[in-house]
């Protein structure tokens, strides 16, 4: 019986070969599975990546289709005054103001008086319109200065016909107000109030200066200045404020920016500061708190325009007599 088992157990050598042969298979499983392994972890990154770039260029594709949103009623990036309700005498900040002039030329501004006597005078014409333009930042102080001194004298000048005025709203001092963006996000709101509703632009425009936040501050909220808004007069307030908290014109604002600092339209004027204030494209570089000075200098602009455009008549021939 014994020697039966040890005829037919395996000798030592064949166990060894059996033994390698089995390792040899399991590693070669092994060493299948982990190339699959890394095969479908790599397919899997690649399929990762394909989906992320994928995921980029349809949101790049999808930004650079979608149409840059421009306000309504908009010249030049500015937007002009129609009309003055609710602010002409009504700002207690200008209401002892001493009155000055409308901007009307005569002949005395340029001729002396010997010359007018023995001059004929010229034919009249029709008064040019002075052009005021203003480009400002809501967060800047000097725009404020200006706002407040000026803001009866502008009134009364476009009541009367005898200016235009326009403001331009830019962002120069985004950075200034703690991450917020408000100087850009004002701008913005002043475009929505000029499109929604254009008549009380000017009474909003007035109210962002004269409430003017301080700078380095968070500023107003865009439900704040929505709210401002409305109180401005807004005529369509639900419009006003979707436009405004939906910040629908903050990307016009940041390139409206962009072009004024590359130079101002029909003049040789650079932005550099705000406010800068143009009369029929001259800028005007006098105290911005000084009313009176100001208006000397939109008088002066005035009766150059004037006798620019007054024909200077021709001499008549004087007959010569009979002998």
């Amino acid at each position: 019986m014994s020697s039966d088992d040890s005829a037919n157990a395996p000798a030592p050598s064949e166990r060894r070969d059996a033994v390698r042969e089995k390792a040899q298979q399991v590693h070669v499983r092994q060493s299948r599975a982990q190339r699959i392994r890394i095969a479908v972890l790599s397919l899997s990154a690649v399929a990762l990546v394909v989906v992320a770039a994928v995921t980029v260029t349809m949101i790049v594709s999808s930004a650079a289709s979608k149409p840059l949103l421009r306000p309504a009623n908009v010249d030049d990036d500015g937007f002009a005054v129609t009309s003055i309700a609710g602010v002409a005498l009504s700002s207690g900040a200008v209401q002892d103001a001493e009155p000055t002039p409308t901007p009307t030329p005569t002949a005395e501004d340029a001729e002396d008086e010997e010359e007018a006597e023995a001059t004929p005078s010229p034919t009249p014409t029709e008064q040019p319109v002075v052009d005021i333009r203003v480009y400002v930042d809501y967060l800047s102080t000097g725009s404020r200065e200006f706002q407040l001194a000026n803001v009866q004298q502008l009134a009364e000048w476009v009541d009367e016909g005898a200016a235009t005025l326009a403001y331009h709203p830019v962002s120069m001092l985004t950075a200034k107000s703690n991450g917020t963006k408000y100087s850009l996000r004002a701008a913005g709101a002043a475009a929505c109030v000029a499109t929604h509703s254009p008549d009380s632009f000017f009474a909003y425009n007035n109210a962002l200066l004269s409430q003017q936040p301080e700078v380095d501050s968070d500023g107003y909220t865009d439900t704040e200045l929505a709210s401002l808004a409305i109180a401005a007069g807004a005529d369509s307030p639900r419009d006003v404020r979707s436009c405004i908290e939906e910040q629908e014109f903050q990307g016009w604002a940041r390139t409206a920016t962009e072009r004024a600092l590359d130079g101002l339209p029909d003049t040789e004027v650079t932005l550099t500061g705000t406010p800068t204030v143009l009369v029929n494209g001259n800028q005007y570089v006098g105290a911005l708190d000084d009313p009176q000075e100001f208006a000397q200098f939109v008088l002066t602009i005035a009766s150059d325009a004037y006798y620019k455009a007054t024909p200077t008549p021709s001499p008549s021939a004087t007959p010569t007599p009979t002998p």
